[in-house]
Formats: C-alpha cells, sequence, structure tokens
C-alpha cells in the first residue's frame, strides 16, 4: 500500500516516513501542497496523509482542489489543529479522516486500514482469493490453511494485486508500490519478484497472469 506523506516539518516527515514503512506501507514525502499536487498528478497512491498547516497553500485548500478535480483518493488530515471546528473544517471539504497531533503511531495505523477497507469496500482486515488470505493488520499470509513465508516486496507486491484484483495492475504502478521514488527499481526486478511470488502461491492453485504490453493480474491457475 502506497501512502503520500504531506508534512512540512522534516523531522515529523521523516519519522513518519520511518514509522509507516516499518509498518508495511510504502510510503513518499512532500512538503508542500505544491509538491503534493504534483506527486499527485505523476504518481498512484492508495492514501495520503495531509497536514493542515503547510507554507504557502494550506492542506484543507489541497484536499478542496483534489475533490474539484475530482479525485477521491482517500485523505487523512494529521494536525496540531484539534479543535471541533477545525475537525469539521476538514471533512467538510473532503477529508475522510483527521487525527489531532500528538498521535501514537498505531492508532494512526489503523485508521489508514481502515481507510483502505471503506476505500475498497471490504469489511475486515485480510484480502482473500481463492484460499489464500493476506492478514494486513497481523503482517501474515497463509494459502489453504498453511502459512507464507514473504519478504516485505513479496509482500507489497501480493497486496497491491489482491487490491487490484480482477483488474490488471500495471508494471509501472507496481514499480511505484514496491520502491516508491526514493528507490531504484528496475522493471527486470519486478519480474524477478513476481516470479519468485509465482512459485510461492503455485501450490495452492493461484497464478500470478502476465498481460502482455499491458501488466499482471491475479488469477486461479489455469488447468
Amino acid at each position: 500500500m502506497r501512502i503520500l506523506v504531506i508534512e512540512d516539518d522534516e523531522l515529523v516527515a521523516s519519522g513518519l516516513k520511518q514509522g509507516l514503512s516499518q509498518a508495511g506501507f510504502t510510503v513518499d514525502l512532500a512538503g508542500s501542497a505544491e509538491a503534493a499536487a504534483e506527486s499527485l498528478r505523476d504518481g498512484a497512491f492508495d492514501l495520503a496523509v495531509v497536514d493542515i498547516g503547510l507554507p504557502q497553500s494550506d492542506g484543507l485548500t489541497l484536499i478542496r482542489h483534489l475533490r474539484a478535480r475530482g479525485n477521491t483518493l482517500p485523505v487523512l488530515v494529521l494536525t496540531a489543529r484539534g479543535s471541533l471546528e477545525e475537525m469539521v473544517s476538514g471533512l467538510d471539504v473532503g477529508a475522510d479522516d483527521y487525527l489531532a497531533k500528538p498521535f501514537q503511531l498505531a492508532e494512526l495505523c489503523a485508521r489508514l486500514r481502515a481507510l483502505l477497507r471503506r476505500s475498497h469496500a471490504r469489511g475486515d482486515n485480510c484480502l482473500r482469493h481463492n484460499g489464500l488470505t493476506l492478514d494486513i493488520n497481523r503482517q501474515q499470509a497463509s494459502l489453504n490453511g498453511t502459512s507464507l513465508d514473504l519478504t516485505r516486496r513479496e509482500w507489497a507486491l501480493l497486496e497491491a494485486l489482491l487490491l487490484a484484483s480482477p483488474n490488471v495492475l500495471s508494471k509501472e504502478r507496481l514499480m511505484q508500490t514496491l520502491a516508491g521514488w526514493d528507490k531504484e527499481l528496475t522493471g527486470n526486478a519486478v519480474e524477478v519478484y513476481v516470479s519468485r511470488l509465482r512459485g510461492k502461491l503455485a501450490a495452492g492453485g493461484i497464478d500470478i497472469r502476465t498481460v502482455r504490453g499491458i501488466g499482471y493480474r491475479i488469477d486461479a491457475a489455469a488447468g
């Protein structure tokens, strides 16, 4: 799951990136509303965490502009301004949730997972497909009741495919999901991760199908 954190305090932003990355998210940072708007045009994200008190254009203005353009990306407002009036203002311009500083990382992660469930119309933190289960909260995967040992990037790849299912996920989107912008990842590397993951899923009758010229889709294995 790829998140854009929009926060101008470098220390806070760094801490958020470290904590959310350890919780299994891929995190990119933007230090202003202007940088965030450009990032959102150029990249594909599952969620955004937006600080209200940004330099120049503030976070509420950014959210208002996103919604005016029809962008439905789930947004959590994270700010030191915790009054009821400010919370209502954030929700009214189009934010999906609101968390005041100081906060506990565990609560932020739980709220992000809840936003993800809502955006994908899911009732719990588990992704399921033909005997395959990913428990996002516990970061545990199983296939037909047997635990799957996945690396961090294999987990991120499988999570992205399941969230997109039954649609095809482009190789470019997978490259961004697995690495974000601050680490280089080639298309060939994505193919290596797909191949490794295929090997771990094959025994359960699940395949990652290559859709030539487009990307990948998770299917029941042929035959």
